[in-house]
């Protein structure tokens, strides 16, 4: 496919603060990174080691994980590259970074889908569990999740190659997301929108509509236990998941869903940091504080970690 644009970069003007505020702001980012970093793979680590969290829920967790690591690196990386130093990025690496936004975007939501049916099997089928959760269906979910993110990430990419971009070449936002890329399209960008609004609400939608039926059928259950105890630890099971589901579906439908001239872009960029950088960096601490078994598991990996430096 032949490349008609004139434009070879675009500059990234997130942040347009003064040298002070960008050096403060290149340290927050780099810690929230290294957080980020560290949190999900302490989560990654403790599941993979401790035999009692080799579950059908610890595994979407794990893989959530490791997905959180990808999802903030394809754009706090280049973020603080952009608050130190240049702010340009390349016609093929913003293209690049759009793919990848969409590709990791779409496969949390899609995972996040699956953990619900998976809570809602739990305790909505106790007794079918094993047979439905198996090690083989799991899987199957998992790769589900990420080809068909694979596949709309590359249909909404590649109908980028088809326009042009003769300037400015000015993106008001410290990232290329759709949003903030098709406004700068010399060329009619109607049927751009119009088939990521389609697709976009397709898998937002279904996905959110899993999340939703199973979570209506989870606390219709739950109401009907008889134990308070059974109650507070089902509770506390779904709770972690449903701040989770909170946080990312929220921010990142309001951000990609609203008209762009319904809100600032400071407005945008704050929803952005909310979905891509602090989420990513807050999923670990929400699970570890509000799960009781990796708490536990995480206390216990510490305490072997201790006895071993001994």
């Amino acid at each position: 496919m032949e490349n008609q644009t004139t434009v070879t970069y675009f500059i990234l003007l997130g942040f347009p603060y003064n040298p002070p505020i960008q050096m403060f702001l290149f340290f927050t980012f780099a810690l929230i990174y290294v957080a980020t970093l560290l949190g999900n793979m302490m989560i990654m680590i403790v599941i993979r080691s401790n035999r009692n969290l080799h579950s059908p829920m610890y595994f979407f967790l794990s893989h959530l994980s490791f997905l959180d690591i990808c999802y903030s690196s394809v754009t706090v990386p280049k973020l603080l590259t952009n608050l130190y130093g240049s702010k340009r990025i390349s016609y093929n690496g913003c293209i690049a970074q759009v793919f990848f936004i969409v590709l990791t975007g779409t496969t949390e939501a899609l995972i996040l889908a699956a953990m619900a049916f998976d809570r809602y099997t739990a305790i909505c089928k106790p007794m079918h569990y094993v047979q439905i959760m198996n090690s083989v269906f799991c899987r199957l979910l998992m790769g589900s999740a990420w080809a068909i993110s694979s596949l709309y990430s590359m249909l909404n990419a590649l109908s980028l190659l088809k326009l042009v971009f003769c300037g400015p070449n000015i993106i008001k936002h410290f990232s290329c997301e759709l949003p903030s890329l098709l406004p700068l399209s010399c060329t009619e960008t109607f049927l751009n929108r119009i088939m990521f609004f389609i697709t976009a609400t397709t898998l937002a939608g279904s996905s959110f509509f899993v999340i939703l039926a199973s979570y209506i059928q989870i606390i219709s259950t739950v109401l009907k236990m008889h134990s308070a105890a059974a109650k507070r630890k089902t509770f506390s099971t779904c709770s972690s998941h449903l701040i989770v589901v909170m946080l990312f579906y929220g921010t990142s439908c309001f951000r990609y869903m609203s008209p762009t001239s319904s809100y600032s872009a400071i407005v945008g960029e704050f929803f952005s940091i909310q979905y891509s950088i602090s989420t990513p960096m807050i999923n670990p601490i929400i699970y570890s504080l509000i799960t009781k078994e990796v708490k536990e598991a995480i206390k216990k990996l510490i305490w072997y970690k201790s006895l071993a430096l001994c």
